[in-house]
C-alpha cells in the first residue's frame, strides 16, 4: 500500500515518534518517517550508533557497512535526533516513552543467545559466535572474551553467514585481517593462533546449508587455505541440480566443486600450499562437549549422525543412533540469535523471543509499534531489515492517517525524556558527541594504517564525547 504523504492539516502538531534502538531497523524505520512531517528520536543504549552494522558485519565487509552514509544522513535530518547512551527499561520505562511521543517503535534486535541445551556448553573453550563476532568487532561488553586459540582445531555448530565469517576470521591471513577494522587486541589474538582447521557442522545435508554462495565463495578462495569434505556426504546430489531453484542451484554446484571435483592445476597447487584447512560436515547434531581430563575445557564434541526424512521445504533431520567424537579445543555455537524482554509494560512471546505484533503493530497496545528482528525474529541480511523496517513505518503513518493514531494532543517528545533523565544522572550522546568519537577512532586506525580503531570502553567513549 502506497501512503500519501501527511500534510499539516492532519494534525494540530506534528506527530513525536521515538524509536527504541540505534541499528539498521532503527535507521531504516526514522529514514522512512523523517519523509513526511514527523519528529523522531532514535535512543540507543549505547554512546556509538549502528547496531550491528558496526558490531555485527565481518571487518572484511567494508562495502556493506557504506550503509552508514545512508544512517548518517538520517540521524542528521532536521527531523530525526540520537540520543545515545541511553537504556530503555532502565533509564527510562516505555511507558514514560509512550507518555512523551504520539508512538514509539521498538527496534532493539537480539542481545541474547540461542543455547545448544547440551552437557559441557558451559566449558572453557565454549563460545557463542555472538560473543565471538562482538569480540572481534569491539562489542564493550564482549572486549574481555579472550578466546584461548591454542588448538589445531575448531568447530563451529550452524552453516549460516555468521558461522562462515567465524571460520574466515579464524584462518584468514593477518595480512588480509591487518587492513581492516578489526579491533587490535582481536588481531593480535589471531596472528598468535594455533587454529589449522575449521570444521562447519550442520544438522541437515548440504542441500540445506544456510549461507549465501557469496559467503561461500570466500571461503573457497580464502588464501592459504583448503576444503577438507566428506564426499560420501555429497552422494546422489549432482543428480538433484535439475529440480533446485537457480540460487540454491548456484550455491550447490559450488559446494560440489570444491568438495568433490578434480581441481584443476592452479587450484591443487593453492591447495598444496594451504597450512590450514575447512570443511563443512552435515548431518551431525551436537550430545555434549567433551571436557579435558581436569573437567576444565573443551577437549572434543560428541555428534549424533542424522539422515534426513521427507523432501522439499518438509525435510527434517532424524538421529540414526550412531554417534560420532571430535577432537577440538575451541568450540563455536552458531546457532541464532534471539531478542529479550525490554520492558515489563510490553508484551513478550518468550517462545518466538519476539514481540507479538501484526504487521508492526504490537498487539494489544495502542501506539506502540516494533521492526527488525524483535518483530519477526532474527534471519534475513540488512535488505531484509530495510523492507521489514519501511513496512513498520508505512504501518504508522497508515495509522495516522485513518486516525486510529491519535496525534491530536501536544506530547513534549525529547524535552520531556531528557527532564526525565536529568534528574536521573543520565547524560546523552548526541550525533554530533557521536562524531568526536568517530573522528578519533578514525584518527587512530589511520596511525596503523587501518580504517578505525574501535574504542572498547563505554568510558572512555563518554569522555571523548564530551571533551
Amino acid at each position: 500500500m502506497i501512503i500519501p504523504p501527511l500534510s499539516l492539516d492532519q494534525t494540530t502538531s506534528d506527530p513525536k515518534v521515538c524509536i527504541v534502538g540505534g541499528g539498521p531497523a532503527g535507521f531504516y524505520t526514522a529514514q522512512h518517517l523523517v519523509k513526511v512531517n514527523v519528529q523522531v528520536d532514535i535512543y540507543e543504549r549505547l554512546p556509538v550508533p549502528f547496531g550491528l552494522v558496526r558490531f555485527g558485519v565481518a571487518p572484511d565487509h567494508p562495502e556493506v557497512k557504506n550503509v552508514i552514509n545512508t544512517f548518517t544522513q538520517t540521524a542528521q535530518h532536521a527531523r530525526c535526533s540520537f540520543h545515545g547512551n541511553v537504556r530503555v527499561g532502565k533509564d527510562v520505562t516505555v511507558e514514560e516513552l509512550q507518555e512523551a511521543y504520539h508512538a514509539v517503535v521498538l527496534s532493539y534486535g537480539a542481545e541474547g543467545n540461542r543455547t545448544m541445551g547440551v552437557p559441557g556448553e558451559d566449558l572453557a573453550g565454549v563460545y557463542s559466535a555472538k560473543d565471538f563476532v562482538g569480540w572481534y568487532n569491539g562489542l564493550p561488553r564482549n572486549r574481555e572474551l579472550r578466546p584461548d586459540l591454542s588448538c589445531e582445531t575448531a568447530v563451529i555448530l550452524g552453516q549460516g553467514n555468521v558461522a562462515l565469517d567465524v571460520a574466515r576470521m579464524l584462518l584468514s591471513p593477518v595480512d588480509i585481517l591487518k587492513k581492516t577494522d578489526i579491533t587490535q587486541h582481536a588481531l593480535d589474538a589471531l596472528a598468535e593462533s594455533s587454529v589449522r582447521r575449521v570444521l562447519i557442522v550442520g544438522r541437515r545435508g548440504p542441500l540445506q546449508v544456510a549461507c549465501t554462495i557469496k559467503e561461500l565463495r570466500e571461503m573457497v578462495n580464502l588464501p592459504g587455505t583448503r576444503p577438507e569434505m566428506e564426499a560420501s556426504e555429497f552422494e546422489g546430489i549432482a543428480e538433484t541440480l535439475k529440480s533446485l531453484a537457480r540460487p540454491r542451484k548456484r550455491l550447490t554446484e559450488l559446494l560440489l566443486k570444491a568438495a568433490i571435483e578434480t581441481p584443476g592445476e592452479e587450484e591443487l597447487e593453492k591447495r598444496n600450499r594451504a597450512e590450514r584447512a575447512w570443511g563443512f560436515r552435515f548431518l551431525r547434531r551436537p550430545l555434549e562437549v567433551l571436557p579435558s581430563t581436569d573437567l576444565i575445557r573443551a577437549a572434543g564434541i560428541r555428534l549424533a549422525v542424522n539422515r534426513l526424512e521427507g523432501d522439499g521445504e518438509g525435510v527434517r533431520a532424524v538421529a540414526t543412533g550412531e554417534v560420532e567424537d571430535v577432537e577440538c579445543g575451541l568450540v563455536i555455537s552458531s546457532i541464532g540469535y534471539k531478542s529479550l524482554p525490554i520492558d515489563p509494560a510490553v508484551p513478550f512471546d518468550t517462545r518466538k523471543a519476539i514481540i507479538p505484533n501484526t504487521m508492526g503493530r504490537v498487539q494489544q497496545t495502542a501506539g506502540l509499534y516494533c521492526s527488525g528482528w524483535v518483530k519477526r525474529g532474527p534471519t534475513g541480511v540488512i535488505a531484509t531489515t530495510m523492507n521489514d523496517s519501511f513496512d513498520t513505518a508505512r504501518t504508522l503513518l497508515q495509522d495516522i492517517g485513518k486516525g486510529t493514531l491519535d496525534v491530536s494532543t501536544v506530547k513534549p517528545g525529547s524535552q520531556g525524556v531528557s527532564a526525565l533523565l536529568e534528574k536521573r544522572g543520565v547524560k546523552p550522546v548526541s550525533f554530533s558527541d557521536w562524531e568526536k568519537i568517530d573522528s578519533e577512532e578514525t584518527r587512530r586506525g589511520e596511525t596503523r594504517g587501518k580504517p578505525r580503531e574501535k574504542m572498547l570502553d563505554v568510558g572512555e567513549m563518554l569522555q571523548v564525547a564530551r571533551a
